[in-house]
């Protein structure tokens, strides 16, 4: 049923403000936008992450008012200098480094527009990247 990660959402009072913090971040701008949404394609399986003015949320969607609710992890090659990163552009500590097992490290991080931002490094997804060939491209 689901095949797979089309797009994560983050809510942005500051539109603006958000796509120059994430084209920071990502190095690059968005690849799509109209008004109140801007669009990256972003790792190696060009997975989307939208950013969409907070006027657009849906009403009595149950949108938390701080951060919460699901945390959706991006593979990194080294967490540590993911997490220090993302502090040191103006994002604040959720979770920090944690060692789940061999070949899993994860670490959280609040963005500067209150979403919650995970970066990990997953064995599981290096092996499947390597099965995919996407490794190679």
């Amino acid at each position: 049923m689901l095949r797979g990660l089309t797009t994560v959402s983050f809510w942005a009072a500051d539109l603006a403000a958000a796509k120059r913090w994430y084209s920071e971040l990502l190095g690059a701008e968005p690849y799509f936008e109209r008004p109140g949404y801007a669009e990256f394609r972003l790792g190696d399986y060009q997975h989307e992450l939208g950013l969409i003015d907070s006027r657009y949320a849906p009403a009595g969607g149950g949108a938390a008012a701080g951060p919460g609710g699901a945390v959706v992890y991006w593979h990194v090659d080294d967490v540590q200098a993911a997490f220090d990163k993302l502090l040191a552009m103006g994002a604040k500590e959720y979770e920090g480094p944690v060692e789940r097992g061999p070949g899993f490290v994860t670490a959280s991080v609040v963005d500067p527009f209150g979403n919650v931002l995970g970066v990990m490094y997953n064995a599981h997804y290096l092996e499947v990247l390597g099965e995919t060939g996407a490794a190679d491209a």
